[in-house]
């Protein structure tokens, strides 16, 4: 007996279907949208008023309370929308919203930081049904983003350049369909965690590519396969910049209890989806905190992740690094070549941002065997402490190490030393460090001195040098 997608696959070569919508065009379910290994099933997008798109405005102006408008000049005149402010939709996935409180949330932390006409795209008339039907109706829903950015343009001058589409899970590919039918021509495609099933490995046509933007950027964090992990998202590269949070596979804080996770501060509903998808849905969290911390997510190029957790990709090239999410487009080398890797650490719950440093540290006294940390302090904040060493501590040995800050130092202005062993010692051993050298990811190197000594658990402080 034939595996059914071997079946499926034989009967794609029978000529598809073909639904024709106005204003929208023709969709077919010919190869290469269905009857393949990658989508066996055959089926058609449903029809615009079935999927029934909508498109809820938020402004400086109506932070709290969308505006529903239309591809229509009275609709979008008698809104806030304003021609001379970046257009910034925001598209949900499967099974989710548009009025589910993450997507307008992130339209208010865009508030916080510039004038902004947010638009949360609601199809959830087509993405609360069969996954493999849901992946049909992507089609149609990028197709009605389309031809409202298109609309902007001839009725109202807009330009394209100044839209950017935000798409989580199949909310990334409905931007990547909305940006082919604008041949590319909009200034920026963000696929957060795009979905991996019936799309990876597909022809660029069916799911999100480069092309599809003048700038597409991409955040992966449930890169697991599907089988047998079940990752929700694509491992595969897909855009100018690729960021790999914490490898891209187990986020950070995603791995509580079932009960801590369904009784979340967050209710019920919350709870239960960051139970079944967690590491699916933290590419939108790490988005939306990304936009008030435009310093707190900087990428580092390297050739894998567990190389980058080895300490070896540090500090970031004389062009800088790019920052993971809202203030990607503001990497120099944005758009130099397609698929650039990039990887970085996160905090484990919100805030996500983080800082990293590499301290090199200097020691001095006597040896013992214990542990040394280091904490910074500078004129934005002080951080905690963090270990450096722990084993053998022996004057002259320099021991280094990187570590991800939850505080933005900004300016080192002095460091503070300290080590313990909790083994009692009668002749009260002295440790010290002779030299701290601090580098910050931008390059920039501070140096701190001390010719102290200091016993178990006291603090010892080192000014510049």
């Amino acid at each position: 007996m034939l595996p059914l997608w071997t079946f499926a696959v034989l009967l794609g070569a029978v000529a598809g279907e073909e639904v024709c919508y106005e204003r929208l065009g023709c969709f077919s379910n010919d190869a290469p949208w269905s009857g393949t290994a990658d989508r066996p099933l055959k089926a058609l997008p449903w029809s615009p008023s079935k999927i029934n798109t909508r498109f809820l405005l938020y402004t400086n102006e109506n932070p709290n309370n969308y505006q529903q408008i239309t591809a229509d000049a009275s609709s979008i005149r008698s809104s806030n929308f304003k021609t001379n402010r970046k257009t910034r939709f925001i598209v949900h996935g499967f099974i989710d919203k548009g009025e589910e409180n993450w997507l307008s949330d992130m339209c208010r932390n865009m508030f916080q930081v510039e004038s902004v006409n947010c638009i949360c795209v609601d199809w959830k008339g087509g993405s609360r049904t069969t996954y493999t039907q849901a992946t049909q109706n992507v089609r149609v829903v990028g197709a009605e983003v389309a031809y409202l950015a298109n609309f902007l343009q001839s009725e109202l001058g807009y330009s394209l350049n100044n839209v950017h589409v935000i798409g989580h899970s199949l909310g990334s590919h409905i931007a990547g369909e909305a940006g082919k039918r604008t041949f590319g021509a909009m200034g920026r495609i963000t696929g957060l965690d795009p979905a991996e099933p019936h799309f990876q490995g597909t022809p660029e046509e069916v799911r999100l590519d480069p092309s599809d933007a003048q700038f597409v950027d991409v955040i992966h964090t449930d890169a697991a396969p599907m089988v047998p992990n079940l990752g929700f998202g694509m491992s595969q590269t897909v855009g100018h910049l690729d960021f790999f949070p914490n490898g891209g596979v187990e986020m950070p804080g995603c791995q509580k209890n079932i009960l801590s996770q369904i009784v979340d501060i967050d209710g019920i509903w919350e709870g239960s989806r960051n139970f079944a998808a967690c590491n699916h849905l933290r590419s939108y969290k790490y988005y939306s905190d990304s936009i008030i911390n435009p310093t707190g997510f900087a990428g580092f190029s390297c050739s894998s992740y567990s190389v980058f957790a080895a300490d070896k990709c540090f500090p970031c090239p004389s062009g800088g690094c790019p920052q993971m999410g809202h203030y990607a487009d503001q990497y120099p080398g944005k758009t130099k070549a397609q698929f650039q890797k990039f990887y970085l650490n996160t905090g484990d719950k919100s805030n996500f941002a983080r800082w990293r440093y590499q301290v090199s540290v200097t020691l001095s006294g006597q040896k013992v065997t214990g542990h040394i940390l280091v904490s910074l302090f500078g004129n934005g904040g002080n951080s905690k402490q963090y270990e450096v060493f722990k084993g053998s501590l022996q004057p002259g040995v320099t021991h280094v190490v990187e570590f991800d800050s939850d505080v933005n130092v900004g300016d080192l202005q002095k460091v503070k030393f300290i080590w313990y062993n909790n083994v009692i010692n009668p002749t009260l051993p002295r440790v010290g460090a002779s030299n701290i050298v601090v580098e910050r990811n931008d390059g920039r190197v501070f140096n701190f001195c001390s010719q102290e000594t200091v016993r178990e658990d006291v603090l010892l402080t080192l000014s510049a040098c």
